[in-house]
């Protein structure tokens, strides 16, 4: 954020409540949009739900249907569906639970690693091309905001 902005007035390094309450919705909806419009990038014939759940369980591994639905918010019969697909798919496999016999597990496939990792560049690319495209005070500002992105996402240092 600019310093020069005059929508931003800081007294002795503290923003106003209100500001903080206004910059919260900005927030808010920018980040939306831009997660909308990313999501739309790179997934062919994959819905934003699917795409979710596979690059979940390629960061985590594998993961029973419960543990994967409540990692991604949503109920498990909707993530029983998701994973049907991906398993039509070819992007995921269900393996036997070796902790609990009844259950299982689903695993993301090599196609499915791939799969997302092409998700993600594709993501990543079209991010940047829209980073470089900003002005260099833009650009130094979304840096500079990086850390606190990060904590306030729980991902700092």
């Amino acid at each position: 954020m600019d310093a020069s902005d005059p929508s931003i007035v800081s007294v002795g390094g503290a923003v106003a409540a209100e500001q903080v309450e206004d910059a919260t919705a900005r927030l808010y909806l920018a980040i939306g949009r831009l997660s909308r419009l990313l999501r739309r990038t790179g997934s062919p014939g994959l819905g934003p739900g699917a795409v979710s759940a596979l690059a979940t369980l390629a960061r985590c591994g594998p993961m029973r249907l419960g543990d994967l639905a409540a990692k991604e918010g949503v109920a498990p019969p909707t993530l029983s569906r998701i994973v049907a697909a991906l398993v039509e798919a070819g992007y995921v496999r269900r393996e036997p639970d070796p902790q609990d016999g009844r259950a299982w597990l689903a695993t993301p496939t090599p196609e499915g690693e791939t799969m997302v990792s092409g998700v993600r560049s594709a993501r990543v690319r079209e991010l940047q091309r829209r980073i470089e495209d900003l002005s260099p005070e833009h650009q130094s500002a979304l840096v500079n905001a990086l850390p606190a992105l990060e904590e306030l996402v729980g991902e700092a240092g």
